[in-house]
């Protein structure tokens, strides 16, 4: 039987599925497709070649422009595409995505920061490059994005007046990261800000006192000086985690007990001690208030040895009696705790604790355990002392050359929860099954 010819075979082929597709199904396929993958799509059809420049979310970054074959410098390359965007696109742009952290020099986008405050942008993420002499200066434009609901920028400069900031009145995140500006500017901008509910500040430069006023906030993540935020109106505040990048006096001097004292909502709280003093005084066995609602505490770098630290961090877990997760991770110097264990041992004895029942702890976890006396008696006191305890898991860090003498000693702790499993990672439950077998009590 002979082939169909002519226009016997054109009635005989299928229809053309994707020229077909309805453009409600284009843009959600365009959607899924990484923007180089979009704009390619273009050849596909008549149909198809325009359906890009309706895309309302974009995110540039090395692998549009990067190929092997690519001579030209990185910047030029940026500059052909942004243009292409600039020209050629039509509606909105609801999320806009710029990583360009790796060039060597930020490239003028003062022009596309104004373009995308034109179109209704709503979540607005700048990665830019730290430079070699300056951060990039971000243009005022950037305070007209009116609809703006996240705002994340890396590496930049705001040099503004604070009245040229009206701030964002439907902002909900807002995340600066290694970001110059003065502590007037921004604490106008936070107060300008009525539903920001998530705030993160990792600020390199020490910043006069910012007083943080924003009624709606319920997470603050802050990495910089401490002695420069000021929580004024944050009655709402859930989560807070405060790191220390600043070993000046201020900082040891900063009183964490009357930063924390109106923070009634607070649940969730990530401490660093490294260069913190937590009290501008001696270490109280505990605050002079409860904060009742706080579930998950958090405490790194914790140097057990020094008597100071110690307190604090014990002071720290008292004063929560509804805490049901912990997590400590310990700043291990193994040599000189075995010169000191003895005096440390004696403080740390369970009738230090006679007042204290951790009724809701169910879980806790140790990172960076090397098996010292403060860390053993730290863990003996909390198996003792939680009676609803599930989980203990104990991270080493390094492998102790004294794993199963730990193990067995770890085993006939007294346990107030018989419910209660150690984890001791390196050395794997098997082995601590098999020593449970020696002993009496459940794990």
């Amino acid at each position: 039987m002979m082939p169909p010819t002519g226009r016997e075979h054109c009635q005989g082929l299928p229809p053309d599925i994707l020229s077909d597709l309805h453009d409600n199904v284009i843009d959600v396929i365009l959607m899924f497709l990484p923007c180089k993958d979009a704009v390619r799509t273009s050849v596909l059809s008549r149909k198809w070649k325009y359906h890009w420049c309706r895309l309302a979310k974009w995110k540039f970054d090395e692998s549009l422009w990067s190929t092997q074959k690519d001579k030209l410098y990185p910047t030029v390359k940026f500059r052909k595409i942004v243009y292409q965007l600039l020209t050629h696109h039509e509606g909105p742009i609801t999320k806009f995505k710029l990583d360009i952290t790796y060039l060597q020099e930020c490239p003028r986008i003062d022009n596309f920061i104004f373009f995308l405050s034109r179109k209704d942008i709503q979540h607005l993420v700048l990665h830019l490059p730290p430079g070699k002499d300056e951060l990039y200066r971000l243009p005022s434009s950037i305070f007209i994005c009116s609809q703006l609901r996240h705002l994340n920028i890396h590496n930049c400069s705001m040099h503004h007046h604070p009245s040229a900031c009206e701030g964002f009145d439907r902002l909900i995140s807002l995340e600066l990261c290694r970001v110059t500006i003065s502590s007037e500017l921004l604490g106008h901008l936070i107060s300008h800000c009525p539903l920001l509910e998530k705030l993160v500040l990792k600020i390199a430069k020490t910043l006069n006192i910012t007083e943080i006023n924003a009624p709606m906030l319920r997470s603050f993540d802050f990495i910089g000086s401490i002695s420069s935020i000021c929580l004024k109106n944050v009655p709402l505040l859930a989560k807070v985690s405060l790191i220390c990048e600043n070993s000046s006096m201020e900082a040891e001097k900063f009183d964490y007990a009357k930063f924390f004292q109106s923070r009634s909502a607070l649940e969730h709280l990530i401490l660093n001690f490294r260069y913190s003093q937590f009290f501008a005084d001696e270490a109280p066995t505990r605050l002079p208030y409860y904060l009742n609602r706080v579930k998950h505490l958090n405490l790194s770098h914790v140097e057990l040895k020094e008597s100071y630290t110690r307190s604090c961090a014990h002071c720290l877990i008292r004063s929560f009696p509804h805490l049901e997760y912990l997590k400590i991770e310990v700043l291990s110097r193994r040599l000189v705790y075995d010169e000191a264990d003895s005096g440390i041992q004696e403080s740390l004895e369970l009738e230090h604790f006679s007042d204290v029942t951790f009724n809701h702890l169910r879980e806790v976890e140790i990172i960076s355990f090397s098996g010292t006396t403060p860390e053993m008696q730290l863990i003996k006191i909390l198996l003792a002392k939680s009676p609803v305890l599930v989980k203990m898991y104990i991270d080493p860090g390094i492998l102790i050359d004294t794993g199963s003498e730990i193990l067995t000693e770890l085993v006939n702790f007294h346990r107030a929860s018989p419910e209660a499993e150690i984890d001791l990672e390196y050395y794997g439950k098997l082995e601590l099954n098999r020593l449970e077998t020696n002993v009496d009590g459940v794990v």
